[in-house]
C-alpha cells in the first residue's frame, strides 16, 4: 500500500505492445535448440565442413533429436494443425511430407555408409593384428577392398548432396508474407528445422568421404592406407607405421559407433515426424462416398534385413473393409 501512495496522481499514458501469442509450450524450447543449431550450420561452407570434427557431429545430433521431439509435441496440438492445413488446403504439410522423403534417404543411406564404413575398419584392424612375419597379403587385400568401398561411399554421398542441394534451395525460396503470426512462426520453424537437418547430414556424409583423424606425427588417415608406405622393406618403420595406424582405425571406429548411435535416433525422430504429418492429411481430408481409404506401414530390422510390410482398407464412413500383410524379402530400412 505504501509504494502505490508513492506514485504521482496525475495520468500517465502507457503504450501497449502486442506480441504474438505462442501457440504451445514447447515453441520456446523449440526455438531455443533452433538458436543453438543455426549458429554453427549458417557459417558452414563446403571447405570447412570437412574439418567437422565427429564428436561435433554427434553433439549436434543429439540436440537435433531434442529439437524434433520438441517439434513433435508442437505439431500434436490441435491449434497448429489447424494453422497448418488450412493454409493453401495443406500445401506446409505436404511439402513437409515430401520433404521427409529426401531426409529417410539421406539418413537411411548414411546408416549403411557407416555400417559398412566400421566392418571395413574392423576387418583392417584384425588382418593387422593377426599378420605374421612378413606375410601382408590380407593386410593388403583388406586395404584395396576399403578402398574401393571408399570409391563407391564418394558416388552415393555425391547423389545424396544432390539431393539435399535441391530440397535446400526449394525450401529457401519458400516463404509466408502477411499471414497470421502464429502460421508464420511454424513456416519459420519447419523451414529451419529442414535446412539444419540438411546441413548436418552433410558434415556427417562429408566425414564419411574423408576422414580427418590424425595421428600424433600428423599424418591423415588415408596416407596410413598407403601399402607402398606400409609394405617398405624396412622392418622397424613398417611396425611403427602398422601401430600408428591401428591407434588411427580405433579411434576412427570409437567415432563410428558413436556417429551410428546418434543416426539410428535421427531416423525414428524422421519417421515419426512423418507419420504425425500423414495423420494430420487423413484425419483432416473426409472422404467422398464411394472412395477408399487405405493406410500402409511397414517395418525392417537395420539395414539389409528382412523387410515387411501391410495395409488396411477403410470405406468414406472409417468402417473395415480388408487388409492384408506381406513378406517383402531382404531390403534397406528406406525401402520401406
Amino acid at each position: 500500500m505504501e509504494t502505490i501512495s508513492m506514485l504521482p496522481s496525475t495520468h500517465q499514458p502507457l503504450r501497449s505492445i502486442s506480441l504474438p501469442t505462442r501457440i504451445h509450450p514447447s515453441s520456446q524450447r523449440v526455438e531455443a535448440l533452433l538458436n543453438h543449431l543455426k549458429p554453427q550450420s549458417s557459417s558452414q561452407s563446403l571447405s570447412n565442413t570437412l574439418c567437422f570434427e565427429s564428436e561435433t557431429i554427434q553433439s549436434d545430433l543429439v540436440v537435433l533429436a531434442e529439437l524434433y521431439n520438441c517439434m513433435e509435441e508442437l505439431f500434436q496440438s490441435q491449434q497448429t494443425q489447424q494453422a497448418l492445413l488450412h493454409y493453401q488446403n495443406g500445401k506446409l504439410v505436404e511439402d513437409s511430407l515430401s520433404g521427409s522423403v529426401t531426409l529417410l534417404d539421406a539418413c537411411g543411406s548414411s546408416r549403411e555408409l557407416l555400417l559398412n564404413l566400421k566392418e571395413h575398419v574392423e576387418t583392417l584392424q584384425s588382418a593387422i593384428r593377426r599378420r605374421r612375419g612378413n606375410s601382408t597379403s590380407s593386410i593388403e587385400s583388406s586395404i584395396y577392398e576399403y578402398d574401393c568401398f571408399r570409391k563407391k561411399a564418394k558416388k552415393e554421398i555425391s547423389k545424396q548432396l544432390g539431393e539435399m542441394k535441391k530440397m535446400e534451395n526449394k525450401v529457401k525460396l519458400f516463404s509466408i508474407m502477411g499471414q497470421d503470426q502464429n502460421l508464420i512462426f511454424l513456416a519459420k520453424v519447419l523451414r529451419e528445422a529442414t535446412t539444419i537437418t540438411i546441413s548436418i547430414f552433410r558434415s556427417l556424409l562429408l566425414f564419411i568421404s574423408t576422414p580427418r583423424l590424425r595421428t600424433t606425427k600428423g599424418s591423415s588417415l588415408i596416407s596410413k592406407l598407403n601399402p607402398t608406405r606400409l609394405f617398405s622393406s624396412e622392418n622397424e618403420h613398417k611396425n611403427t607405421d602398422f601401430v600408428a595406424l591401428l591407434r588411427v582405425l580405433e579411434t576412427l571406429n570409437v567415432n563410428v559407433c558413436g556417429l551410428e548411435g546418434g543416426l539410428d535416433c535421427i531416423y525414428r525422430c524422421l519417421v515419426r515426424n512423418r507419420v504425425s504429418f500423414l495423420n494430420m492429411l487423413i484425419l483432416w481430408r473426409n472422404l467422398d462416398i464411394g472412395w477408399i481409404n487405405v493406410n500402409t506401414n511397414g517395418s525392417a530390422v537395420g539395414n539389409s534385413s528382412i523387410v515387411a510390410s501391410g495395409s488396411i482398407f477403410r470405406d468414406s464412413r472409417e468402417a473395415f473393409v480388408t487388409c492384408f500383410s506381406m513378406n517383402m524379402g531382404r531390403n534397406n530400412a528406406p525401402f520401406v
